[in-house]
């Protein structure tokens, strides 16, 4: 965040830096957080960050450390508890009184700290750089393009490599890997761009695995789930087939990849409660998986209890070529020819997905399912989770695609619940 505030100058009350003292010690990511900002600071640091401030480089303000009791009356009378919270305000008011033509601002993520400055009429922001800025793409389904010649239409069904990008004038309002529905007054497709051979293609309503989709979504779903398109995101609320889809498209491309790997996070408090349970490491985490042998099961029930398909699943589940686990266990591993889906990836910071990604090797895939609306991370919203920064990220790119699924499929009675609730 040092780098992320231009020219404007810097102000550390020293009360962060003995609460961030107080999380050094540690292996989760927090812990590897605070020591990296403190060695960074370090690296700053000379006598003059109390007094002049340092430079924090070329067209940025200055850095500096404000320390020691302030006058603050204002905070004193309105919050006399000797909290940190409160010394940072009294930081904010002091310097707001030392130069009334500096426009001073408090910038904090802490919501109910924002409440206490306003109410004594202190200026205060929340840091939005790691927000994305357009969520809306979350909430609408698929792109339709209307009035388009029919002509078109019919010769992208008749053509397997598709319709060169330039006959159509839509060019730059799409992504690459993007799907929408192109409609004419006579005739409808269900169509994706792709950007290796810059071609708009047909989409197949095809089945994976016994799974067929039963919208448009979700066969655009699977359009995008191909070997080609390395990383994959799939959001939507519960019941709209996310993880299903992207299990069946695994099953359906087992020739392509030695091994198949469901993961998700341990969400509760902070991957502390698995230890009270009993049994290993694999028994610990059973229940927090569960939902991943839901679909599993699924899957199973398309074919006989005795068919080659549910006897295949069985048996690659016991030579671990299908393997469902903690997504703590692949930090640090290198994951070759794998098709990998991350559940629940809502959960996950933008720190955590980036490590994730960058454990693919070569022939690797990766697919990330999530539901933003179904954060249970305290210290994420729909805005600033890993997810959506992801997919804001890559959105350009040639080997990723993003579907957003928003028609429930799981049930009737789970679709009127996902809607009035």
């Amino acid at each position: 965040c040092l780098k992320n505030f231009q020219e404007n100058d810097i102000y550390l009350p020293l009360v962060v830096l003995e609460e961030l003292d107080k999380f050094k010690k540690g292996n989760e990511q927090i812990n590897f957080n605070a020591r990296e900002f403190v060695r960074e600071l370090d690296a700053l640091t000379s006598d003059e960050i109390f007094s002049k401030g340092v430079k924090l480089g070329e067209g940025l303000g200055r850095l500096f450390v404000v320390t020691g009791q302030v006058e603050a009356p204002e905070v004193w009378a309105a919050f006399p508890a000797r909290k940190p919270d409160h010394f940072i305000l009294a930081a904010t008011e002091f310097l707001a009184s030392k130069y009334p033509k500096m426009k001073t601002v408090l910038v904090t993520k802490d919501v109910n700290l924002r409440m206490k400055a306003r109410s004594i009429g202190l200026l205060c922001e929340d840091y939005i750089t790691d927000k994305v800025v357009n969520v809306d793409v979350f909430e609408k389904s698929n792109e339709i393009f209307e009035n388009i010649d029919p002509a078109l239409i019919d010769r992208i069904y008749s053509s397997k490599e598709g319709i060169d990008l330039s006959e159509f004038d839509f060019k730059d309002l799409i992504h690459p890997n993007e799907c929408f529905v192109l409609k004419s007054d006579r005739n409808t497709v269900l169509a994706r761009y792709n950007p290796f051979t810059h071609s708009i293609c047909r989409v197949m309503k095809g089945k994976n695995y016994g799974i067929e989709p039963r919208n448009a979504e979700q066969s655009f779903a699977f359009e995008i789930l191909n070997p080609n398109v390395k990383l994959v995101a799939l959001t939507g609320k519960a019941g709209t087939g996310k993880t299903l889809l992207a299990l069946a498209a695994a099953l359906g491309k087992l020739t392509d990849y030695k091994q198949i790997l469901l993961a998700r996070p341990v969400v509760a408090l902070s991957n502390k409660d698995i230890g009270f349970l009993p049994g290993d490491a694999q028994e610990k985490v059973a229940p927090y998986m569960q939902p991943l042998f839901d679909n599993l099961n699924v899957i199973k029930r398309q074919f006989a209890a005795n068919s080659t398909e549910v006897k295949r699943i069985e048996d690659m589940q016991k030579s671990e070529q299908l393997v469902i686990e903690a997504l703590a266990f692949i930090r640090g591993r290198s994951l070759s020819e794998m098709y990998c889906i991350i559940d629940e990836a809502q959960n996950l910071t933008p720190n955590e997905i980036k490590t994730i990604i960058t454990r693919a090797g070569e022939g690797t895939k990766m697919v990330f399912t999530g539901d933003i609306q179904q954060i249970d991370q305290p210290y994420l919203d729909s805005q600033s989770n890993g997810l959506v920064y992801m997919i804001d990220r890559m959105k350009d790119q040639k080997i990723f695609a993003h579907v957003n699924l928003v028609k429930g499929e799981r049930s009737e009675l789970s679709e009127l619940a996902s809607n009035l609730l």
